[in-house]
């Protein structure tokens, strides 16, 4: 208490040190400043760590409730300041976040070090795992147990005294080298600014561009100007439309070279660093490579499993992209310029050979797809499928005025938990979509907590005079992200660790994208597809277009996913943890798989934010490997002939959004579906077979 007097102010002057006051148990973001992390954070840690000495120190023979229950639902203060700081770190940051996370880092390490290297702990657990037969735990604690024997094993507890002290610095290292990853790529974006003067240097580009582009000028005291930014959505318009290929290139290179200009930003010796440290890690808990660590707690297990798994996809998937290269070099022949396809052509010419193969502009599309709409028909096929109610929340307290609130009832009333969205981009927001938990659900003492969830995205911006249109790829970017929404939403577990989205990396990808798979279904777009002036839905003729062109251009959008895939896996499979050349190693892992020149990678190494700042590391194949589940999942409801069918649906809800990581997830794809999935399904699906 003293060390906070002295700060100014008490604990009762902390929101983190309260009930918070609404009747959901959200954040009162209005009352949270700056000032509160740290001691909320050192305070957190303390009581945690006087709840892990109690459960170490218990002279009670230990059982599962005195044990392995009681850790997991303890920290709640800790869980409390994290959860709001790492989601606002990630969508509201600013220069003083940014150095509470560089303070806050090395310490939470330590204290999460200071758990999984507790021998006594360790002891407690090891007896409960190997007499686990014997305890008559049901199928949902076992899993628990186990969870927690798999994690303390990984995290080295069976280590020696100095291979720990290792670690820990190991680890110490490996979280500010990956923060540093992040943040350079967050500052490197915010840099970046394309200035146009003359609109003649934009010709070809819609009006609504032109319109974002000079009112970002404007809010940026560039008056009469145009500026273009590395966010997607306001550059991919570009590559799509101007007819000014230089500025393509330009823009298209800026976004693909950030990180990458050999100054304070530069990540390529930050990769060096993450790799040397994973790499040390994962062979000092036994394994060849940091790609055999993580994987042999995936569905996958093995580095070769998911090479062979992506070979299946990417040989077709390659052999269409060059199907559609050479396509494309015929219209730019056609055009007497005598210019090679480049990659800040594909863009360019692919909306032009859409518009000639389909007579389908996406710019006409675009009217038809307010965001809000579009939130709207997600909500309305939740409701379809799922029985789910949302009504938004004018009262609640937000921390950007770009957020909105919302309460999720079930078909009984009851409150399945609360939604927060947050779309459009800022500086202080890092780039890219993603959904996060402010609170987790669980069940303890007969209470069944509810979950607090955020989707977050940087979508087109609404402008003076327009609502924000979307294009088709954010389209279906909103209807993958409430899927997760959904898998943490409808979550009914009993222990916060398996509940909604604690699942293996490579599983958590199939509620999210077997949304997808209803978003162009024109009975979905009926309910959502309603043009922003007149309300008018879509036309049929329109729809029909949108269904003829839907594996379009598969070829360029597989192989850009599938060669980040493998170049992930290229990282993780290094052994030795001598310093290379980054540049040198990605082109020879793009040469080695074939990649051809007309298509950039879609992440290259120094803003690669899923697998050198994020925890998708040797896991970024999972987003085509739960594409095989997504295909297969949502033929059930394709074989019935209705794709509300409440059948398959409730089976879906019952069997595995509602079960979390309760169950082994093949078993629980399984019991949903009878059967493995079928890899056919997605080549199918793609237009590669």
């Amino acid at each position: 208490m003293i060390g906070l007097l002295l700060m100014g102010f008490t604990k009762q002057d902390n929101p983190f040190f309260e009930t918070y006051k609404n009747k959901y148990g959200a954040p009162p973001f209005d009352k949270i400043k700056k000032e509160h992390y740290m001691p909320a954070f050192k305070e957190g840690i303390k009581q945690h760590q006087a709840e892990i000495d109690a459960i170490d120190n218990n002279a009670e023979a230990p059982t599962f409730d005195n044990t392995i229950a009681a850790m997991d639902y303890n920290g709640d203060l800790l869980k409390k300041v994290s959860s709001v700081f790492f989601n606002l770190y990630s969508s509201d940051t600013n220069e003083e976040m940014e150095k509470i996370a560089k303070e806050i880092t090395p310490v939470l390490t330590n204290h999460n070090d200071n758990i999984y290297l507790n021998e006594k702990l360790f002891a407690r657990i090891k007896t409960l795992y190997d007499n686990r037969s014997k305890l008559g735990l049901n199928d949902e604690q076992l899993r628990l147990l186990e969870k927690y024997h798999r994690n303390f094993i990984r995290s080295g507890a069976a280590l020696s005294v100095d291979q720990k002290a290792t670690l820990r610095e190991i680890n110490k290292e490996l979280g500010l080298a990956q923060l540093a990853f992040g943040q350079n790529v967050l500052d490197e974006t915010n840099s970046y600014h394309k200035v146009i003067d003359k609109k003649t240097d934009l010709a070809g580009l819609p009006e609504s561009v032109l319109q974002a582009a000079s009112e970002a000028a404007t809010e940026a005291k560039m008056h009469g100007k145009w500026l273009f930014t590395t966010h997607k959505a306001s550059f991919i318009p570009v590559l799509q439309y101007s007819e000014n290929r230089d500025l393509r290139k330009e823009l298209l290179l800026a976004y693909t070279t950030r990180a990458n200009h050999d100054n304070e930003k530069d990540n390529k010796a930050v990769i060096n660093k993450i790799m040397k440290l994973r790499t040390q890690k994962a062979q000092l808990l036994g394994f060849a490579t940091s790609a055999d660590f993580i994987l042999d707690d995936t569905m996958a297990k093995t580095p070769k499993a998911v090479y062979d798994f992506l070979s299946t996809v990417w040989t077709p998937a390659l052999a269409k992209a060059k199907e559609e290269a050479a396509e494309l070099q015929k219209l730019m022949d056609a055009e007497g310029k005598g210019e090679k396809l480049e990659a800040w052509d594909w863009w360019y010419y692919s909306e032009k050979l859409r518009k000639a193969k389909f007579n389908l502009d996406e710019e006409a599309l675009k009217p038809y797809f307010k965001l809000e709409n579009v939130r709207q028909g997600v909500f309305d096929l939740a409701s379809k499928l799922y029985g789910l109610k949302f009504n938004k929340l004018n009262d609640m307290p937000i921390y950007n005025p770009d957020v909105e609130v919302f309460e999720v009832t079930d078909a009984d009333g009851s409150l399945i938990g609360i939604l927060y969205t947050d779309y459009f981009p800022r500086a202080g927001k890092r780039a890219g979509a993603w959904m996060n938990n402010i609170a987790d659900q669980y069940k303890k003492e007969g209470v069944n907590h509810r979950p607090i969830i955020c989707n977050v995205g940087n979508f087109t911006k609404p402008t003076t005079d327009k609502p924000s249109l979307l294009n088709m790829d954010e389209v279906e970017t909103l209807f993958h992200e409430f899927g997760h929404a959904l898998h943490g939403l409808l979550t009914q577990c009993t222990y916060p660790s398996l509940s909604g989205t604690n699942v293996s990396r490579d599983f958590v990808e199939l509620p999210s994208q077997v949304m997808e798979n209803w978003c162009w279904e024109p009975q979905v777009m009926q309910t959502y597809a309603k043009h922003y002036k007149t309300g008018e839905v879509m036309p049929k003729e329109l729809m029909d277009k949108i269904q003829m062109a839907g594996t379009f251009n598969q070829g360029f959008i597989n192989t850009e996913l599938l060669a980040a895939s493998l170049l992930d896996m290229d990282y993780h499979s290094i052994k030795d943890t001598t310093k290379f050349d980054v540049t040198t190693f990605e082109n020879a892992s793009l040469a080695r798989m074939g990649m051809i020149p007309q298509i950039i990678v879609r992440y290259r190494s120094s803003y690669f934010n899923h697998i050198f700042s994020g925890d998708y590391y040797a896991g970024y194949y999972s987003y085509t490997w739960a594409a095989v589940l997504d295909a297969d999942a949502f033929q059930a409801f394709k074989e019935t002939g209705d794709i509300y069918n409440p059948k398959v649906a409730t089976a879906f809800r019952k069997k595995l959004l509602e079960r979390g990581d309760s169950k082994d997830p093949m078993k629980l794809y399984h019991d949903f579906r009878g059967a493995n999935p079928n890899p056919d399904a997605l080549l199918k699906k793609r237009g590669l077979k």
